[in-house]
């Protein structure tokens, strides 16, 4: 599996409190090893984002991601709940 990073991942990883992305770096060792590990809180979203999935971070903050196929997982975006609007 190789998890590629978009732009406005980046962009929005960038502006991350720093004990966010410390944990942010954390959940993806967990996540590399099983994108539905129970400390994950994996779930797939609804709506205009059906075709995305998202995990828990920390407190409020998730990643978005979606699996492109078996061999790619694309992060979408990186933040609070706002992500979703």
């Amino acid at each position: 599996m190789v998890i590629r990073f978009s732009s406005r991942f980046r962009q929005a990883y960038k502006s991350l409190p720093r004990f966010v992305k410390e944990k942010a770096l954390e959940k993806e060792n967990i996540f590399r090893k099983d994108p539905f590990d129970s400390r994950l809180n994996t779930h797939k979203l609804h709506g205009k984002y059906k075709n995305y999935w998202s995990f828990t971070v920390v407190g409020q903050y998730r990643i978005m991601f979606t699996f492109n196929n078996k061999k790619f997982i694309d992060f979408v975006d990186v933040g609070t709940h706002e992500i979703y609007k």
